[in-house]
């Protein structure tokens, strides 16, 4: 086992603390800065999956360990980040700027560039550091090996993959072909739950979660897996998400009557009386 680095003098678990943030600090301020020169604030969101991968790696190197928790955890975090990364960037780049930010141009004006520095990309940095707590705290110099939890955590991880990935490949099938325009996805992974790419990213960072704390003292790393899982259901996931859906999209309400709202189940056979907008993810 390799000693720890040190940031400023400090070593351990806080030296990795330290060392992530001004990593994700750094991030966000080369991509914010690149935002107002292509006037596209969008491109956070692809900055959101390169950003864990980043701080995997700096944990790693920080971390000083050859425990196999170690290199499992960022080579984990760096399959799931970079697939999330590639596939925002091929569906947005050059769509133009995200409605939100559009909006938020037309609110603040020349105020925009300070606004979304806080707003946007501080927020989202702040966000990535507490949820990449497991890639942190799993990198703290450890003798175990790979245990039960690091097995469980590794299943979970591959599940959540697949159906992020299955789940945004039916998606985008689904929208190449104009027949289905405004048209509701209700076949595939998308007959078992209304967000298969959002439960899918929930069951990755559990299961990174687990594999931190099966690592020994990564328990605390369970706190991201649970903001993300928050983050996913009620905050800018599958909640922001439906609120524009049920405007845009005629057959969404009977959809989400008989299909799951997260966790995925076969689905109802017929749609149940009470509407769909009180019916919460489930």
């Amino acid at each position: 086992m390799r000693h720890p680095r040190s940031v400023v003098g400090v070593t351990g678990a806080p030296a990795i603390l330290i060392g992530s943030a001004v990593a994700i600090a750094s991030l966000m301020l080369a991509t914010w800065g690149v935002s107002l020169a292509v006037r596209d604030a969008s491109i956070v969101d692809i900055a959101w999956g390169a950003g864990f991968v980043l701080v995997a790696w700096v944990a790693r190197w920080l971390g000083g360990s050859d425990a196999p928790h170690a290199w499992l955890l960022p080579v984990l975090a760096t399959v799931w980040g970079a697939r999330l990364a590639l596939h925002l960037a091929r569906r947005n780049l050059g769509k133009g700027e995200d409605f939100r930010y559009v909006r938020m141009r037309e609110k603040h004006g020349d105020r925009f560039a300070l606004v979304s520095l806080g707003t946007v990309f501080g927020v989202q940095g702040a966000l990535m550091w507490v949820v990449s707590l497991p890639l942190q705290l799993g990198q703290r110099p450890s003798d175990r090996g790979v245990g039960v939890l690091a097995v469980l955590g590794v299943v979970a991880w591959a599940v959540g993959l697949w159906f992020e990935a299955v789940g945004d490949w039916q998606l985008a099938r689904f929208r190449r072909d104009p027949a289905n325009a405004g048209r509701v996805l209700d076949a595939g992974l998308w007959a078992w739950t209304r967000h298969p790419n959002y439960f899918g990213d929930a069951c990755v960072w559990w299961g990174l979660a687990l594999v931190a704390a099966d690592a020994g003292g990564g328990w605390p790393g369970l706190l991201g897996a649970l903001v993300m899982n928050v983050l996913l259901v009620r905050v800018s996931g599958a909640a922001l998400l439906e609120r524009s859906l049920r405007r845009s999209k005629p057959g969404w309400a009977d959809y989400a009557a008989r299909t799951s709202g997260f966790i995925p189940r076969l689905p109802r056979r017929s749609a149940p009386a009470r509407s769909a907008r009180s019916d919460p993810p489930a």
